[in-house]
């Protein structure tokens, strides 16, 4: 039976696999990101979330609530748990130092794997495209997983924002 899904897996997914592989492995390290790069990730597990709940389950009835109340917990817990000490703004070049971290990997790879096994679930069990029980879980989860991209891009932001309205263009450690 997973030869057969294997199989039957188009080849994009196994490209979008290993760019998320490639981008988890480069967050490990230390780096200067662009605030340009800094949006990448979140907003392609934005995109894949939500075309995760629009493909299996659209945008009508409980899902989309389900995703938004997942996203805002994500958001919120990113925030909070974003160490603003450890990124450093670099405003006269428009980018940010950022700690490595394998946790961006981790995300990346349970949002894909999950976004995989419920399009799996859905293709062996149609009906429970149906049921609340595996939609509002499901949904909260695409949701919660997107906002703690978003959550951490949208702290990492209000860091470099504050290094450059209060320092201008010299930066600022902060």
């Amino acid at each position: 039976m997973l030869q057969h899904i294997f199989s039957h897996t188009p080849l994009y997914v196994w490209a979008i696999l290993g760019f998320l592989v490639y981008r988890g492995v480069l967050a490990s390290r230390a780096r200067e990101v662009t605030l340009r790069k800094l949006c990448i990730i979140p907003l392609v597990m934005l995109v894949l979330s939500l075309s995760g709940v629009h493909g299996s389950f659209g945008f009508d009835g409980m899902a989309p609530f389900a995703w938004a109340t997942g996203a805002l917990a994500g958001a919120a817990l990113a925030w909070s748990l974003t160490d603003a000490r450890k990124l450093t703004a670099c405003p006269e070049r428009g980018s940010v130092q950022l700690p490595g971290s394998w946790l961006p990997l981790i995300l990346m790879m349970s949002i894909f794997c999950m976004k995989y096994a419920v399009a799996v679930t859905l293709a062996v069990a149609p009906a429970t495209a149906h049921a609340p029980g595996f939609i509002v879980p499901v949904c909260l989860a695409y949701g919660c997983f997107s906002g703690l991209f978003l959550g951490g891009l949208l702290r990492t932001m209000a860091v470099y924002r504050q290094a450059h309205m209060t320092s201008g263009p010299q930066g600022a450690a902060v």
